[in-house]
């Protein structure tokens, strides 16, 4: 081996957050994972052990706060805070009193929105450096799962943000009512996150192969698949997706053909009626042919996170740079905190086009498309320029720069 190879760092480790409001079944879903062996040399972090039900797994308690478990993964406690518990398992890695770590799984607290966590690793400078964000699994109750999200904006963000979703208890969806409103949740999470997978738990498809490496990298071939991880056909014609999925579980839920042939009478509009949190959330794709400049990108960005930073929930995107067209640039962005940008060697694939898709709540698609346009340079009649954009009292310092 050469020195080269040496003191190659080495592959930054996934951290998935598993998340969902009280009452989801995320332990039910972590007991089941922890016993499975794609989960060996798997960190997980939980709040307090007595919320997993492990003693039955345990095999030695190896000090304060971390167990480990004959599956072969440790599971965790957080201690005092979460940078400390990464820090710690590092620390473990590092002078061999952990052979292995090949990622790492948070459980949130149901009343928790993911993007702390999600800052935690993002604006650490050590941990962004060792840990790489995979995705993020929100659990949803397939009975109570309408009424928490008429009642709980957090739940509504946590469902919005995933990169996958998880429908809990269906097994207990018996009745044809029961039925049609898991219909119509199924709908109602299409809508609000059109781009994440819906695993069903009870039909046993929340398995460690669905639920991780949802990020930007093939572990097996250490490559980008921009495409997989955009998914950005999913936010195309999203108005027209909406009014089709609510007029259908509009029907299905007066007249469920698939799981009850007897006719019912049901509240029709319970199914498909805007509800005051979803009307706040927004999921779209923006798309230019245009390359884009390092400072136009920087302003941009800076611009939005500035201004909208907390109704940003979650950007993802590939940019192809004026500067350098070959190698374009890969942007995450929670809120108004900015993962460290990556520059792949080359296009993944055929489309080379500048792609973003934004998930936001508070936040017009028309307004960030009219800022967007001003600063890729396809301006429209009576439009802004970059110019005008940036000639208001907001500061831009800080971030100029950092794509160059």
């Amino acid at each position: 081996m050469t020195d080269t190879v040496a003191r190659r760092p080495p592959e930054p480790i996934p951290l998935t957050v598993i998340t969902g409001f009280l009452g989801s079944g995320k332990t039910t879903l972590l007991n089941r994972l922890l016993h499975d062996p794609a989960m060996a040399d798997t960190a997980v972090i939980v709040n307090e052990f007595g919320e997993v039900g492990i003693d039955h797994v345990l095999v030695e308690r190896a000090d304060d706060g971390v167990v480990e478990l004959s599956s072969g993964c440790l599971c965790c406690t957080i201690r005092g805070d979460l940078v400390a518990t990464l820090e710690d398992l590092l620390k473990r890695l590092d002078n061999g009193r952990l052979t292995a770590l090949r990622r790492v799984v948070i459980e949130t607290t149901g009343l928790a929105d993911p993007a702390p966590i999600l800052h935690t690793v993002m604006r650490h400078p050590y941990l962004v450096r060792r840990y790489r964000l995979d995705g993020v699994v929100t659990l949803v109750d397939a009975v109570n799962g309408m009424a928490t999200l008429d009642a709980q904006v957090e739940a509504v963000k946590q469902a919005a943000v995933a990169d996958r979703l998880v429908i809990t208890k269906s097994d207990l969806c018996d009745t044809a009512e029961r039925k049609a409103q898991l219909i119509a949740l199924r709908t109602r999470l299409k809508i609000l996150d059109p781009a994440a997978p819906q695993l069903d738990a009870a039909r046993g498809e929340a398995t460690p192969a669905a639920l991780l490496e949802s990020g930007l990298w093939r572990p097996e071939t250490k490559t980008a698949d921009v495409t997989r991880w955009l998914a950005e056909e999913a936010y195309r014609d999203r108005d027209a997706e909406r009014r089709r999925l609510e007029a259908k579980a509009g029907h299905a839920h007066g007249h469920d053909h698939a799981c009850d042939h007897d006719h019912h009478d049901h509240d029709h509009g319970h199914a498909h009626d805007a509800n005051r949190h979803d009307d706040h959330i927004r999921a779209f794709c923006l798309a230019a042919d245009r390359p884009m400049s390092a400072a136009s990108l920087d302003m941009f960005l800076e611009l939005l996170r500035s201004a909208h930073g907390p109704k940003l929930l979650r950007v993802k995107g590939v940019v192809r740079l004026a500067e350098d067209p070959e190698r374009p640039l890969v942007l995450h962005v929670v809120q108004h905190v900015v993962h460290p940008v990556a520059q792949l060697e080359r296009w993944p694939d055929e489309d080379r086009r500048t792609r973003l898709v934004f998930i936001t709540r508070d936040l017009d698609e028309g307004f960030v498309k009219r800022m967007f346009d001003a600063f890729v340079g396809e301006l429209v009649a009576d439009g802004p320029d970059a110019a005008a954009l940036t000639d208001n009292p907001l500061s831009i310092s800080g971030f100029s720069g950092s794509f160059r």
